[in-house]
């Protein structure tokens, strides 16, 4: 449709319209978004994508809040007779909401009601912990930065190697390789090594991924020395890293550094628990014991400070803790362990939590490291 202007001519009644300054054909703003850099027009994309996911992720979290509330209002009697179907569809939910982290864990309540006599306050501490990730998932962005990175984490955002090593400054130092582990399913191999800085004395752990029937593509021998940067994940207790490119060749550690420093059951504890102090979800954290001596007992394994004749962890020495063996480690590995002390203490690598001490790698009195883990 056209009016007449001012002037006497036909103008389309849009033109008139505008507001001043305003493009009525919209063909500036058609021109504009084309002379767009791509990189920006990509950067708003990804933004975009960014935001749709966080909302995503928020809305899953908030309806895995009211489930579990409606388990405790039941009572958690009812959860021993109801099997894992009962979560495959909340963990299915939280798949489709992109927070697979939270998925990852709610398959897991499925799991405690077969754990023992005492499962329903261990799935009242599940259920406890998984309702406070999703409720600081809420309010993650008024959380302390490294906090809210940890939470992003466990929740299931991941930040590319790439960006890591772009963004975060790099730990250079001649780091000591503690132990290994490797694990599979049908369509994932991981591996895992930690590592030791031999003058920060911060431990790392570097996570490699290979298809499955595929050894993953990161490999350092136990107990060999590299020298490289290592740039660690954000997060309250930084402790994944990334390999920083020019890393030096492994080397064999200088004449008695092979064995490294550690701490005694009681340390041990401690360091746990500052660790725990900063991420609730933590299952377990990487710990050195020195002179430790495994023991059986009627309940297990356990490793004792010193002689082994303590009764508990107090950080002064004569404390024991449960080991834990996990996988390979249960059967051979433990007699592996046992066979390298032969009562005698050692130095042992392994992840210490509230399940007990899993043991990874043992030195002998020679300083040769054996693992215990395959």
């Amino acid at each position: 449709m056209s009016v007449t202007s001012d002037d006497g001519r036909r103008v389309p009644e849009r033109i008139l319209a505008a507001a001043p300054g305003e493009d009525p054909c919209g063909a500036g703003a058609s021109l504009a978004s084309r002379a767009a850099p791509p990189g920006a027009a990509a950067g708003a994309q990804a933004a975009r994508r960014a935001g749709l996911r966080a909302d995503r992720v928020a809305a899953g979290a908030a309806e895995l809040r009211l489930r579990l509330a409606d388990g405790v209002r039941r009572g958690l009697a009812g959860e021993e007779g109801t099997g894992r179907s009962a979560w495959d569809g909340v963990a299915a939910r939280m798949v489709d909401a992109q927070a697979p982290g939270l998925a990852s864990r709610v398959r897991e309540l499925a799991a405690v009601p077969a754990s023992g006599p005492d499962w329903p306050g261990r799935l009242l501490e599940e259920y406890a912990l998984l309702d406070l990730l999703a409720a600081a998932y809420g309010r993650v962005d008024r959380l302390p930065a490294p906090l809210a990175a940890t939470v992003r984490s466990r929740v299931g955002f991941t930040v590319e190697a790439a960006e890591v090593l772009r963004t975060v400054p790099a730990v250079r130092d001649r780091w000591l390789v503690l132990g290994a582990h490797d694990t599979a399913d049908e369509r994932l191999a991981t591996r895992r090594l930690w590592l030791r800085g031999t003058a920060t004395g911060r431990i790392a752990l570097l996570l490699s991924h290979g298809r499955a029937g595929r050894a993953a593509d990161l490999s350092l021998p136990v107990g060999l020395v590299v020298e490289a940067d290592l740039a660690y994940h954000p997060g309250a207790r930084p402790l994944r890293a990334v390999l920083g490119p020019g890393a030096g060749p492994p080397a064999p550690p200088v004449p008695g550094g092979g064995v490294p420093p550690g701490v005694t059951v009681g340390g041990a504890m401690a360091e746990y628990g500052a660790a725990l102090a900063g991420d609730p979800w933590l299952d377990s954290w990487p710990v050195v014991l020195a002179d430790v001596v495994p023991v059986p007992g009627p309940e297990g394994w356990r490793l004792a400070d010193g002689d082994g004749d303590g009764d508990g962890g107090d950080g002064e020495g004569g404390g024991w803790i449960p080991v834990h063996a996990p996988g390979s480690a249960a059967g051979p590995g433990l007699w592996r362990l046992a066979a390298v002390s032969g009562g005698r203490p050692v130095t042992v690598f392994g992840e210490c939590g509230h399940r007990g001490f899993a043991p990874v790698t043992v030195w002998d009195a020679d300083g040769i490291p054996t693992g215990l883990r395959t």
